[in-house]
């Protein structure tokens, strides 16, 4: 990727310029009045212009040589291209005209070597001519009883008129008989081919049968244990159905008794239920703090008991009144609760307003 000119330029100001210049001492620094420092900047700067300038005009100066030596490079290739392309023109032709007269040369070869091939198998025919015509003079001299015996049948036979028909006959009557013959022996190779194909059939049909028998024994294997895991399951799905019967149980009962316990401690305080009824966290939480606040309160009962006993004469004390056991409507689950406990609809707490 190519790096803009300006950051190449601060670049090689950087690693021109002398460390000492860009990084000045701490107590030189320290010793310098800002005057002074804003001064040298400024010179630090100005030199760094010229010395930018002085390289852009150096790489504008080679550029412009590297641009120039690449335009006589790019003629210089050109021309040798052109050369070369005239090179290979002239070759080409060369071997074109050397191929033309090798051809000449070679089918003028070929040709009079075809004649005389063509020249000697005419002399070889004409010699097998001369041969096949001995051959047909001896077989004419051969079977010259048999002409004598085919006019004397053509005499008992009035519906052949010449030799030739009888012959025809004779000949189509042995054809017909080869063909027949060749039939048969198409029809008996076919034959064997169906019989072997039956068999094979058979065999594969056999094979069939036995490899589904196998299959069927074997996914009737699977059934089984298919029906074992279902049962297995269908146990452990009512065994789980179960557990969170007791356990959606067990959860409502806490939720009561969070509730319940929730309820006495705002009527203690005579507060009223300030959080949702589903927050049983926020009750018990609640619920921590009453106990830890009524456990410091007992804590320091026995500290004040001894100064309160010397405060009052036993002749004064009053009798307090029992306390009878807390009402059912403390003790007893809220509608509320006993909605929450079953999943129903839930009313709203009231506020400390009354409102709900």
């Amino acid at each position: 990727m190519a790096v803009p000119w300006e950051e190449y330029f601060l670049l090689t100001l950087q690693e021109k310029l002398p460390f000492s210049s860009r990084q000045p001492s701490e107590q030189d620094v320290d010793h310098i009045p800002p005057l002074l420092r804003l001064l040298e900047k400024r010179q630090e700067l100005a030199d760094a212009d010229r010395c930018l300038k002085a390289q852009k005009e150096e790489f504008h100066t080679t550029m412009a040589a590297l641009k120039q030596r690449w335009e006589e490079l790019g003629q210089k290739e050109q021309d040798l291209k052109g050369s070369f392309v005239r090179f290979n023109k002239f070759l080409q032709e060369a071997e074109a005209r050397r191929g033309r007269a090798l051809r000449r040369a070679a089918e003028a070869r070929h040709r009079a070597g075809r004649q005389e091939a063509e020249a000697q198998r005419l002399r070889a025919q004409l010699e097998e001519l001369r041969r096949e015509l001995a051959r047909l003079q001896l077989r004419v001299q051969r079977l010259e009883p048999c002409t004598r015996l085919l006019e004397r049948v053509l005499e008992q036979r009035p519906e052949f008129q010449e030799i030739p028909e009888l012959v025809a006959r004779f000949d189509g009557l042995v054809d017909t008989q080869a063909a027949l013959r060749l039939t048969q022996r198409e029809r008996l190779a076919e034959l064997e081919a169906a019989r072997a194909r039956l068999q094979l059939v058979q065999d594969a049909g056999q094979d069939e049968l036995l490899r589904y028998s196998q299959r069927r024994a074997q996914l009737q294997e699977q059934l089984e244990a298919a029906r074992e895991r279902k049962l297995q399951w269908e146990s452990k799905w009512i065994q789980i159905q179960n557990t969170a019967a007791e356990k959606t149980l067990l959860l409502g009962r806490t939720r009561m008794s969070a509730l319940n316990l929730f309820q006495l401690v705002c009527l203690h305080q005579r507060q009223p239920p300030n959080l949702d009824i589903e927050d049983t966290e926020g009750q018990l939480e609640q619920v921590k703090l009453f106990i830890l606040d009524l456990s410091a309160i007992l804590a320091s009962l026995p500290q004040a008991k001894p100064a309160a006993a010397t405060s009052w004469p036993r002749s004064s004390r009053k009798p307090q009144p029992a306390r009878g056991p807390p009402s059912s409507s403390l003790c007893s689950p809220g509608p509320a609760v006993v909605a929450s406990a079953r999943g129903g609809p839930q009313p709203e707490a009231p506020t400390a307003g009354g409102h709900p």
